[in-house]
């Protein structure tokens, strides 16, 4: 298991080195100068001489080799610096500290809250195969797996204004600071988030459950006089849970990445305006910052499933 963990380790410097070329090179590949973007101005009918353009890429640093570009990036990225905003000129850093926090509790949210639901409906609609519970299951999750979850988003804010009166809150509050209107004000975007996640991960636990009713160990179960609810839980859905644990990992990338629609739609001040923001205004280090950020957390969190996938399954060995 230390040989294991040590080479995964290992194996993430290169792959951060991988995913910081990739970011650093496609931001440059796509057309779009930040320098001129900055001197046009928001409405984008600035003017400015050549003279003032090739001053404002020596100070923004885009004027050199790319090769020499990426090298200071890297060292400073090393040394957790990311630079400074080419538009709001600022540390990034300082945005990301800010930022990421929101979105990070964003996700846990939303992948906690759509595990806590998809499970037992996973669970009912495999026990209770073709009854109206399972029809009823399949309806829900198959409904959540097509519809985006920034559509999800615009309905629930939809919904809720004209039913409720409800709409998103302008000041947001931290979770260290007022616990209580922090939950309050991402509970209905952490839902909207992870209605995707929720329908597929009820999926992948029906399909899981289905397999493993049909093996021996479960008919041994039942013949041996245990309770139905005991060879459900402990014996069959702790089996079954082990593909809901693999694709868990893939789906918080994809809620993490998810998540700057929803924070639009909520107007929840997480990366997601920072990163469409940048997008517009050509902003390469806050872009880059984000990508370096996300892969990082990314990975570790897929080095924790792994270990706990093979924590719970005793055949899994790591060698």
């Amino acid at each position: 298991m230390r040989a294991y963990v040590t080479k995964r380790l290992l194996l993430f410097i290169p792959t951060l080195l991988l995913v910081s070329i990739l970011a650093f090179s496609v931001m440059r590949i796509l057309p779009g100068d930040p320098a001129v973007v900055i001197l046009v101005g928001e409405s984008g009918e600035g003017h400015f001489t050549e003279e003032e353009l090739n001053a404002l890429r020596k100070r923004l640093g885009t004027d050199k080799p790319i090769h020499e570009q990426y090298g200071r990036w890297i060292w400073g990225v090393v040394q957790l610096d990311f630079g400074e905003s080419f538009w709001r000129n600022r540390p990034v850093t300082e945005d990301l500290k800010f930022r990421f926090p929101v979105t990070l509790q964003l996700t846990v949210m939303a992948v906690i809250m759509s595990l806590i639901v998809a499970v037992p409906i996973g669970v009912l609609s495999a026990v209770r195969q073709d009854t109206w519970a399972d029809h009823g299951s399949k309806i829900f999750t198959v409904t959540g797996v097509a519809m985006p979850s920034f559509w999800v988003g615009i309905l629930a804010v939809f919904m809720l204004s004209e039913v409720f009166n409800w709409v998103p809150p302008l000041g947001y509050a931290f979770l260290w600071e007022e616990p209580v209107k922090n939950l309050k004000q991402l509970v209905f975007p952490a839902i909207a988030l992870g209605y995707f996640n929720l329908a597929f991960t009820a999926r992948v636990t029906r399909s899981a459950m289905l397999e493993v009713m049909r093996e021996d160990y479960i008919r041994t179960a039942r013949a041996k006089g245990l309770r139905e609810l005991v060879v459900l839980m402990r014996h069959a859905l702790k089996n079954a849970v082990l593909p809901v644990i693999t694709v868990s990992g893939f789906q918080f990338a994809a809620l993490l990445g998810g998540a700057v629609l929803i924070e639009k739609v909520f107007l929840v001040p997480g990366i997601g305006q920072s990163l469409l923001e940048a997008i517009n205004h050509r902003d390469f280090n806050v872009i880059q910052a984000i990508v370096m950020v996300s892969a990082t957390i990314i990975l570790a969190l897929n080095l924790v499933i792994d270990l706990l996938y093979g924590w719970i399954n005793p055949r899994v060995r790591y060698s």
